[in-house]
């Protein structure tokens, strides 16, 4: 069983093209927590072969220089024809996590940590030390996200995420840029993450490359919902997603006179305070230690606003 203690962050997690050497080249070097090298949508059906050798090589050389596993790789769903050669041709060593599309039932996930337990038995690789990020595409696994989420949280799935483009072309919505359409969505994704006892969810992607505007605003939107980090599919817009969910050494800062405050009071025999006229009680003191667990990646400045996000 997972616990709700935070892990290595991912605040940014950078989808990069399989079959584009050059990209694959310099992405580890912009600043994402991590990286995915793509099997799925960005691949062409001719050059999905060719493409599973070349991602596994990249990830091997490049983990012999690091010496730890050095990236994610998003096979293709597990109704293609694809999805069992990718899974048994990427696990080794090199590999630090599978990312599965379209996962619509607790069976899907049960059925991947199945193979995967296998393969890592057979290869001589730790049970369980392959991480799996499942993703939620279609209206038929949002209707069922509660038991996914269960299920994802007695096998090595830490966190979950959703990918609005599919899944709002599945229920016919429109995908805008304000994405008023997707409270609704995200509200389930954390609610469903918390129940089952989950890390805090990754956000889905944002489309508008040129709008860095737009993205800072959705990315400080998902961290207010409940969420920890967020899909990119563009390099420029990595070091926005690191902001927005990192806390500024204002926050920080807050959060430790909260903490001290408290601590102080407790000690004493009292439970409520008030800390320069804010109400401060045991699930604010607990906010405050979530503040400075999500700050061991390091403060950021005072918060960006949107038009200097824009003008950077």
């Amino acid at each position: 069983m997972n616990d709700i203690n935070f892990r290595k962050p991912l605040r940014s997690i950078l989808f990069v093209p399989g079959n584009h050497p050059r990209k694959i080249e310099k992405v580890f070097d912009i600043g994402a927590d991590e990286i995915i090298l793509d099997l799925e949508d960005a691949v062409a059906i001719k050059e999905k072969d060719t493409t599973r050798e070349c991602v596994k090589n990249v990830l091997k050389e490049r983990s012999k220089i690091i010496k730890i596993p050095s990236g994610y790789i998003r096979v293709n769903s597990l109704d293609t024809n694809y999805f069992f050669s990718d899974i048994q041709a990427i696990v080794g060593p090199w590999l630090t996590g599978v990312v599965v599309p379209k996962i619509e039932t607790s069976y899907d996930i049960h059925t991947i940590e199945w193979l995967l337990s296998q393969l890592e038995r057979e290869r001589g690789l730790i049970n369980g030390s392959i991480d799996l990020i499942p993703i939620i595409e279609t209206a038929k696994g949002l209707a069922q996200i509660e038991e996914i989420a269960e299920a994802s949280s007695k096998t090595r799935a830490r966190r979950i995420t959703f990918g609005a483009g599919d899944l709002t072309a599945d229920m016919n919505m429109r995908w805008t840029n304000d994405e008023r359409e997707l409270y609704h969505i995200r509200g389930r994704v954390v609610l469903a993450s918390n129940a089952a006892r989950l890390d805090p969810p990754i956000d889905t992607v944002h489309l508008q490359l040129n709008d860095l505007d737009s993205f800072h605003q959705s990315a400080t939107r998902s961290r207010d919902l409940g969420f920890f980090g967020k899909l990119c599919i563009h390099p420029k817009q990595v070091k926005y997603a690191n902001e927005a969910f990192t806390p500024s050494s204002d926050e920080i800062e807050r959060a430790k006179l909260i903490i001290s405050a408290f601590n102080e009071a407790e000690n004493s025999g009292s439970a409520s305070i008030q800390v320069d006229g804010q109400f401060v009680d045991y699930p604010v003191f607990e906010a405050a230690q979530r503040t400075l667990r999500g700050g061991s990646c390091g403060a950021r400045r005072q918060s960006t606003s949107a038009g200097a996000a824009r003008s950077r």
